[in-house]
């Protein structure tokens, strides 16, 4: 018995984790940075950034947590 099925593509679901320094950002989140030097930003696969947080612990975690596959970019 084949049956043909269809899967989600991978990179769909696919994020990735990358080191921001706050000076990069704009001003008004520089001013909620709390006095960080560097956050963490998740990005979906096409570059369009989800989420920043201040650890890379909780960038990973934040997005386990909504069902993505998280990994690093230098």
């Amino acid at each position: 018995m084949h049956s043909k099925f269809e899967f989600e593509s991978q990179d769909e679901r696919l994020v990735y984790v990358r080191e921001i320094a706050v000076a990069d950002l704009p001003k008004d989140m520089q001013d909620q940075a709390d006095g960080q030097d560097t956050l963490f930003a998740v990005h979906a696969a096409d570059g369009e950034r989800l989420a920043i947080v201040k650890e890379r612990g909780m960038a990973f975690h934040l997005a386990r947590e909504n069902d993505y596959s998280p990994v690093t970019v230098h």
